[in-house]
């Protein structure tokens, strides 16, 4: 298959969200129409994700045949590529069997799970943090990227996003999302802008009424900004981003914490702990002011990045023909 942002609500892919994303946040922002994606790892114990499959292929099936006009977009799980993931394989062959459209990997990127997906012409997206592993996952068959920039939500890079949409857009003109404190419709429109075809939006969709977190965490959420974001590697051995108030919560003193040693880390239990109890987001949350539908908050991005462009056009018309805009 291809994969273009044609016939989306807004050119939005939900970030897979480790605990939080489930089937209902899933089959809500693919009715809605944006991407939706989860982690396979969510599914637990594993004989689950097969039930999560036959449930979002059912009711989006269903959506689709109630709605001919407006049907659903699809849906993307997110395969951990990491050699502590030993359910890797097992949710690979769940992936095969329901023919999943979009496969998302992460840390890895390996010649022979892309094999798999392109078998029954899936499309592997790998999400990267510079352009060094943008070239390896390329190289050995992903068919896009996902550039995680300075400021997303969870595991992050430090490049800014224009620096690292530029680099990747000078060689590789396929699928890319950009990730990165995105949370309304002028930054979706302004990752169009710098190159991408798709914003990367995780953080705001925590704070929604179908993800699988805690009030207190979609809270949070609600009355944070970007400067109460942590970026740290103490918690699972790679740096991330994380609320302030749920390090603090934890009895932990933010502004003094140590680096943790990434060959000493647990991938299964380390990061399964972290983000139970220390809370990831992104910096773009100051845009969250409550905690909507997933619908709602998909409705907010489309009316924004439509408004924005809109205006952006007009500014451009005006400039073309100054006459427009004269007294």
């Amino acid at each position: 298959m291809t994969l273009t942002p044609h016939g989306l609500a807004v050119p939005v892919i939900g970030a897979p969200l480790f605990i939080i994303s489930n089937p209902e946040l899933v089959i809500a922002q693919c009715k809605a129409g944006v991407i939706g994606a989860f982690p396979s790892l969510n599914a637990r114990p594993e004989h689950v994700l097969d039930e999560w499959l036959d449930r979002i292929e059912r009711e989006l099936a269903e959506h689709d045949a109630a709605h001919p006009e407006r049907p659903s977009a699809p849906f993307a799980v997110n395969l951990i590529v990491h050699k502590t993931n030993q359910r890797l394989m097992h949710d690979l062959e769940a992936c095969v069997k329901h023919r999943v459209k979009i496969v998302i990997t992460s840390l890895g990127a390996r010649p022979d799970i892309n094999e798999a997906i392109h078998s029954y012409g899936g499309v592997v997206l790998h999400d990267i943090i510079n352009v060094a592993f943008a070239r390896k996952a390329i190289e050995k068959g992903a068919d896009g990227l996902i550039a995680v920039a300075a400021g997303a939500g969870g595991h992050a890079g430090t490049w800014s996003p224009f620096a690292l949409v530029q680099e990747i857009r000078a060689w590789f003109d396929g699928p890319l999302a950009l990730s990165g404190a995105i949370a309304n419709g002028r930054a979706v429109l302004a990752a169009r802008a710098m190159g991408a075809d798709f914003a990367y939006v995780g953080s705001a969709f925590i704070a929604t009424r179908e993800a699988n977190a805690s009030d207190l965490y979609k809270q949070t959420i609600v009355d944070s900004g970007a400067h109460d974001i942590v970026y740290t590697n103490l918690f699972t051995g790679v740096h991330g981003n994380y609320l302030r108030a749920s390090i603090e919560r934890a009895g932990l003193d933010p502004a003094n914490l140590p680096e943790s040693d990434p060959s000493k880390m647990s991938f299964a239990s380390e990061k399964a702990k972290a983000w139970r109890d220390i809370w990831g987001s992104g910096q773009g949350i100051g845009a969250v002011q409550h905690v909507p539908g997933a619908a709602e908050l998909v409705a907010r991005l489309a009316r924004e990045y439509n408004d924005a462009l809109r205006a952006l056009t007009a500014e451009a018309t005006a400039a073309a023909h100054p006459l427009i805009s004269s007294g």
